[in-house]
């Protein structure tokens, strides 16, 4: 089953690190958090990717060209322009980078994959700056039970100040940006039928919008309960919090 994972958005608030590369490929740990998304979907058997690229597309190409070198010792002859890797420790992947344009929207750059998703069955898609511990066999179990054409995993937003209990003027309780116990938000993390592709009919159309709305009315949308850790890196602050966790070893999303 392939995985589709969006990865062309201008990433403005965290422009920070966005002038010179995409959102995706912003560092956690030394690791594109894309790389993060990839390896959860490969705990879970899935390992063949499809790249929707966007604003700088290259910085992608680049790194993933540049992989096997990356990930393994190398010598070099530079007279005869060989390389040889002496450990190589590169994933499993196959990944498809398809250049989706710089301006399409999120449901248009879904739409610009049809020939690769057409005819390829049941298929997944989430975000490429969010991060979970879902369980992605779950997930797709689900998915294949109701018979729908769309699962959105329902997630419990990450509260974005210190939460405080308090009994008069006494703190009794203080936790540092809890996941929210009430309502549930879209969290990515998606699966989808082919058939989805015809809710979408231009670049102009963002899939959170009218196509998933026209299969929510239709009733062709079910939602997937995941109350446990979800987190997506929006701002400096969520890139700082992913890091402390991850060099504190208490990365919920590290699965292996």
């Amino acid at each position: 089953m392939k995985t589709v994972i969006l990865c062309g958005g201008l990433g403005t608030r965290l422009s920070e690190e966005t002038t010179v590369k995409p959102k995706p490929m912003v560092e956690i740990a030394g690791k594109p958090i894309l790389w993060h998304i990839m390896k959860i979907y490969e705990y879970f058997g899935y390992n063949e990717f499809v790249l929707a690229l966007g604003y700088k597309g290259e910085v992608i190409k680049d790194y993933f060209i540049n992989y096997h070198a990356r990930m393994s010792d190398l010598t070099v002859s530079l007279k005869s322009g060989t390389a040889r890797y002496s450990n190589p420790t590169a994933e499993d992947w196959k990944v498809d980078m398809i250049d989706t344009g710089a301006l399409t929207m999120t449901g248009g750059r879904l739409l610009r994959l049809k020939d690769q998703l057409a005819n390829s069955g049941t298929f997944m898609l989430t975000y490429g700056d969010g991060v979970s511990n879902v369980d992605i066999g779950k997930l797709v179990e689900f998915h294949k039970s109701h018979g729908k054409l769309a699962t959105v995993t329902a997630v419990r937003p990450p509260v974005r100040f210190g939460e405080l209990a308090i009994t008069g003027n006494q703190v009794t309780q203080f936790q540092e940006k809890p996941q929210a116990e009430v309502g549930w938000i879209n969290g990515g993390f998606f699966v989808f039928e082919p058939e989805v592709l015809n809710y979408i009919k231009d670049d102009s159309i963002m899939l959170e919008r009218a196509p998933l709305e026209a299969l929510a009315k239709e009733g062709q949308l079910m939602a997937f309960h995941h109350p446990d850790y979800w987190q997506c890196m929006d701002t400096l602050r969520d890139k700082q919090t992913l890091e402390e966790l991850w060099q504190h070893n208490k990365a919920p999303w590290k699965l292996k």
